[in-house]
This record gives structure tokens, C-alpha cells and sequence, in this order.
């Protein structure tokens, strides 16, 4: 019933805004929720009815009850049971408190199931206006209990409980009103018909002061807002205060146990120290003998132990000199190599710095688990050292008639045992020493590998911005180059050109030498000719002297065509030299130009053949 009631309210805040804020909607909605549970879709649209129609100008003044209607019910009152009237008003009953309750609740609070289904089958037969005469006709009905009434308290009492009332009675009285009010103060003047929801989409219900609303609204969502951030806090506090408790708890446990640990250790050192006692005691017994015997051994060998010692001293010195030296040189390399890694290691010592800071307090117990292990390994050293002693005293009294024989093997291995320290001694600066220098190198080799992380960071801004400017060049061989293959597309055009017109001059060349030839040839046989002539002139001489005349004639016409060949090939010859000359100093313009235009182009010599 609870979630019934629960979606049907929330439908109606969904269809309306008013109704989210109006506090009797569940009184309003609750009797029609428990008559229709089954079916919430006729619920809804049931309740939707009875708003539209006979809860009209209810909203007009909210938050506040609506003084209108209720003002329309209190004239009906006057004009009907005057009396009833001044009896409520002498005791500051007003329509609030007698017909209010009645409207909100729909009657569900003074009727039973049975009555209040006969009601509102009359009411929902009726104008809406019979809704507000029924609850009139209700006051009316019971004006006998009411005018003995005489306190606020019983009035508003008597109107939220059901009362010995007839309804049939009720339902009359509310009929008789109808017919007998006036029609200057009927509520059917004011309100309208019934009207029926329309289909498809439900009516826009928005008769209500829209910025009361969303105040209202506002206000809640603020106060939603404030409880939630106060449940987060409350529930952080109790967090933090369980968190507390456990924290405080752990602490006093943990002082608890210390404590114990500290009471058992004070017992065991108190045994202890007994112990110690008695074995001081012992001991001082034992080391007198020992001094005796010590003494005299020293006697002996202090001498020669002295002079083996300060010549070994010597030679530990030169070589720790030599180390220092060393070192020294070393150390200045590596400040030189380290200065620029200063700012770093200031930087890395902050960091060390707030991290210290950081573990300190995890720490303390740590400090306390290692205190306590190495309480665990004294008392075990000390629990050996005790069996060792006693083990020493048995072994003192078994061998002490052994001393005397074993003295000069204890001499020779002493001696080797002191001599083996001294050198164990030596070596040990030696390593720890070496060992200094291998730190600080290593520290150095690390700032050295810091530096090359570096330069590498550099080098390769470096290579990104060389692969730009290469990038950049490229682009420019490009376009370099294609106006080079123009350019040699022009070349190759001019050298075509030139070729076309020296193929053409050759041409003409050669047609002048096969034209040579060729009077070559005719000069050839006309020298034969002559030859021949001459001959025959040799003959003639001895004819008579009137056959000289041709003779004359005919050299006369071979010289002649002799002297204009030397002139055509002269010629010829000087215009070939001009023609290549030309040829030259056009080849060497255009190179020039070129060079001028691109200077790392480069064009190959072309070879002519003349």
C-alpha cells in the first residue's frame, strides 16, 4: 500500500510541480490509492479528475489554504444556519478548522469505507460545486453536538474523527442547499463543469503561484544538499574516530608490551651482571698469571719486535705516501669532474632531506625490533662467551702442565701471528683505502654517466633539429635540382640547336670538299692535259711558227681555274675557324650563365668535333 501510494504521489509531482510541494496530497490521494491498488494507471487519473474539477482555485494562495473557496462555503453557512455560524465565530472557529480538514482529507477521516463510496457516488454524479455543499450539509447535520462544543480543541477534534452522523441525512441536506442557495453565493457561480481529462496527454495544470514553488524547491534541494553534506561529515568524524580508538588501542598495547620487555630485561641484567661479577673475579686471578707470563715473553721479544716494526712502519709509509699521492691526484680529477654535478647533488640532498623527514616516524618501531634482536644477539654472545670461558678455564687447568713445553711453539707463532696482523693491518689500510678511491670513483663514474644522460638529452635536440635543417636542405636540392634539369632541358634544346646547325654547316662542308674533289679531279687531268700538251709542244716547236697561238691559249685556261680553287678552299677554311670560333664563345656564355644562376651546378664539357 505504502509503495502504492508512494508512485502515485510521485506521478502527480511529475505531472506537477505544485503537488510535489503540497503536504495534504497523500491525505487527498490515500483513500483512492486503497480503492483502486491494483490498477495505478486508473488511480492517478482518478485523483487527476478530482483535482482539475473539484479541487478548482485550491492553489491560488499556496502555500496557505484556499480563502476563496473557503470564504464561498462560509457565506453558504451564513445564508443557512446563522446561528451555527456565530456559535463557531464566538469561539475563533473559523472555516479553516471546520471545513478545511474536510476538504483535504476528502471526508476519508469522518466516513467509513460504505459512506464514503455513497458520498462520492452522489458527488461524482453532481456539479462540482456539490463537493463543497456536502461538507456544509456535514457542519449542518451535526449542529447539535457543535453548538455544545467550547473549546478550539474539541472543534478541531471533532472534525478529524468520525462522528454518529447520518449520511443519507448528509446527502439530503447537501441536495436541499444545492436547490435553496442563492445564486449570488452558489459556488456553482464560480467554479466550472466537469471536465473530463483529454486523451492522449494529460491537461497542463499550472493554477498555482509558480515562484512560491520554485522557491520552495529550491529550499529543499538546498536542505537535501545540507543533510547529505552532513551525513558525509558525520560519517568522516565517526571514521576518523574509530580510526582513533584502534590507533589508541594499538599504542597501548604496544606500550604494554614494551613495558614487559623492559621488566624481564632489567631481571636478566641484574642475573647478568651477577655473573659478570663472579667472572671478573676469575679473570682477575687468571690475568695475574698470564702478566707474569706476558712479561717475560715481552722482555724477549720486544726488542726485535721493535726494529722488524719500525722498518715495516718505513715501508707502510712510502706506500701510503704513494697511495696519498695517488689518491690526491685522482681526487683533483675527479672535483674538476664533479663541480658541475653540485646543483644536482643539492637538489638529490632535499629530496633526501624531506624524504628522512618522511620515514622517521616509521622508523621508531623499526629502531625498536632491531634494539630488541640485537638484545636477543648480546645475550646469546654473552651465553657464549660464558661457555667459552669456561670452556678456556677447563682447557687452563688440562694444559697448564703443558705451558712450559709448548713455550718456544707459542713464541714462533706468536711472532708469525704478529707479523701476519701487521701485514693483515697493512692490507687493510691498503683495501679501505682503495675502496675510498673506488667509491669516490664510482660516485664520479655515476655524475660522469649523469653528464652523458645529459649531452645525450642535448645531442638529440641537436639530431632533431640537424634532421630539420637536412629536411630543409632537402627540399631545397629539390627544388635546385629540378630547376636544373631545367636547365639542362634548355641546354640539351640550344645543344640540339647547335648541333642541327652545325650538321648543317658540315653538310655544306662537305658538299664544298666533294665539289673540291671533284675540281680536284678536273685539275688532275687537266695538268695530265697540259703534261700531254707540253709534250706535244715540244713537238710543235719544230712546226711552223703560226701554231703557237692556240698553244698559249690553252695554259692560259688552265692556270686560271688552278688560282680560284686556292681562294674557295682559303676561304672555306676561314669560315669553318669563324663558325667554330662563334660555337665557343656560345658554349662559354651559356655556361656562364648557368654558374651565375646555380653556383654549386656543375655542366660537362661538351665535346665538338669539327
Amino acid at each position: 500500500l505504502f509503495a502504492s501510494v508512494y508512485r502515485t504521489l510521485s506521478a502527480l509531482a511529475h505531472w506537477s510541480a505544485i503537488f510535489a510541494e503540497t503536504p495534504y496530497m497523500p491525505l487527498l490521494a490515500f483513500p483512492f490509492v486503497k480503492l483502486f491498488q491494483n490498477n495505478q494507471l486508473i488511480c492517478f487519473e482518478v485523483v487527476a479528475t478530482v483535482v482539475v474539477n473539484f479541487c478548482q482555485h485550491w492553489f491560488e494562495y499556496f502555500p496557505n489554504p484556499p480563502v476563496n473557496v473557503l470564504g464561498m462555503m462560509e457565506n453558504v453557512l451564513a445564508h443557512h444556519d446563522k446561528e451555527l455560524l456565530q456559535h463557531l465565530i464566538k469561539y475563533n472557529v473559523t472555516s479553516q478548522v471546520y471545513a478545511w480538514p474536510l476538504l483535504e482529507t476528502l471526508l476519508s477521516e469522518v466516513l467509513t469505507r460504505e459512506e464514503w463510496l455513497k458520498v462520492f457516488d452522489n458527488i461524482f454524479s453532481n456539479h462540482p460545486s456539490y463537493f463543497l455543499m456536502i461538507v456544509i450539509a456535514y457542519s449542518i447535520c451535526s449542529r447539535a453536538p457543535l453548538l455544545h462544543c467550547n473549546q478550539a480543541a474539541d472543534f478541531e477534534y471533532f472534525f478529524h474523527h468520525r462522528n454518529n452522523v447520518d449520511i443519507n441525512v448528509v446527502i439530503k441536506e447537501a441536495y436541499h442547499l444545492m436547490e435553496a442557495t442563492p445564486l449570488d453565493i452558489h459556488p456553482q457561480r464560480m467554479l466550472d463543469d466537469f471536465t473530463p481529462l483529454t486523451k492522449g496527454q494529460y491537461p497542463v495544470f499550472n493554477k498555482y503561484p509558480t515562484f512560491i514553488v520554485d522557491y520552495q524547491a529550491q529550499e529543499w534541494e538546498k536542505i537535501r544538499q545540507d543533510e547529505i553534506e552532513y551525513l558525509r561529515e558525520r560519517q568522516l568524524a565517526h571514521e576518523s574516530e574509530v580510526k582513533a580508538q584502534q590507533q589508541k588501542a594499538e599504542d597501548e598495547a604496544w606500550y604494554q608490551k614494551q613495558k614487559l620487555l623492559r621488566e624481564a630485561e632489567e631481571q636478566r641484567r641484574k642475573i647478568l651482571q651477577e655473573e659478570e661479577e663472579k667472572l671478573a673475579e676469575q679473570r682477575q686471578r687468571l690475568a695475574l698469571g698470564k702478566r707474569e707470563l706476558k712479561i717475560k715473553e715481552l722482555q724477549l721479544l720486544d726488542a726485535s719486535r721493535r726494529r722488524f716494526r719500525n722498518y715495516q712502519q718505513d715501508q707502510l709509509q712510502m706506500e701510503l705516501k704513494h697511495l696519498d699521492d695517488e689518491i690526491a691526484r685522482k681526487a683533483s680529477m675527479r672535483e674538476q669532474e664533479t663541480a658541475a654535478a653540485v646543483q644536482d647533488i643539492e637538489l638529490q640532498r632535499m629530496e633526501l632531506e624531506s624524504q628522512k623527514q618522511l620515514f622517521e616516524q616509521n622508523l621508531i618501531k623499526d629502531q625498536e625490533a632491531v634494539t630488541k634482536e640485537m638484545k636477543e644477539d648480546m645475550e646469546a654472545h654473552r651465553r657464549k662467551v660464558d661457555l667459552e670461558d669456561q670452556r678456556v678455564q677447563r682447557l687452563i687447568e688440562i694444559d697448564r702442565e703443558e705451558i712450559q713445553k709448548a713455550h718456544t711453539v707459542a713464541e714462533e707463532n706468536l711472532a708469525k701471528a704478529e707479523q701476519k696482523h701487521i701485514d693483515i693491518d697493512w692490507r687493510l689500510q691498503a683495501q679501505r683505502r682503495l675502496r675510498r678511491d673506488d667509491q669516490d670513483r664510482e660516485k664520479c663514474y655515476r655524475e660522469i654517466v649523469k653528464l652523458l644522460h645529459d649531452n645525450r638529452v642535448k645531442e638529440a635536440e641537436l639530431l632533431k633539429a640537424m634532421r630539420e635543417t637536412e629536411e630543409k636542405k632537402w627540399e631545397d636540392v629539390v627544388h635546385n635540382k629540378a630547376q636544373l634539369e631545367e636547365e639542362q632541358k634548355a641546354a640539351a634544346a640550344a645543344d640540339g640547336h647547335r648541333k642541327q646547325f652545325l650538321d648543317g654547316k658540315m653538310n655544306d662542308a662537305l658538299e664544298l670538299a666533294e665539289n673540291l674533289q671533284r675540281d680536284d679531279g678536273c685539275f688532275e687531268r687537266q695538268r695530265d692535259l697540259k703534261a700531254r700538251s707540253t709534250e706535244r709542244g715540244v713537238a710543235v716547236q719544230q712546226v711552223p711558227r703560226s701554231g703557237s697561238i692556240c698553244l698559249n691559249d690553252l695554259s692560259t685556261l688552265a692556270s686560271s681555274p688552278h688560282m680560284s680553287l686556292d681562294r674557295r678552299r682559303a676561304e672555306l677554311a676561314r669560315q669553318e675557324r669563324e663558325l667554330m670560333a662563334e660555337v665557343w664563345r656560345l658554349r662559354h656564355r651559356l655556361t656562364s650563365q648557368a654558374q651565375s644562376r646555380h653556383p654549386p651546378a656543375r655542366f660537362p664539357a661538351t665535346t665538338l668535333s669539327p
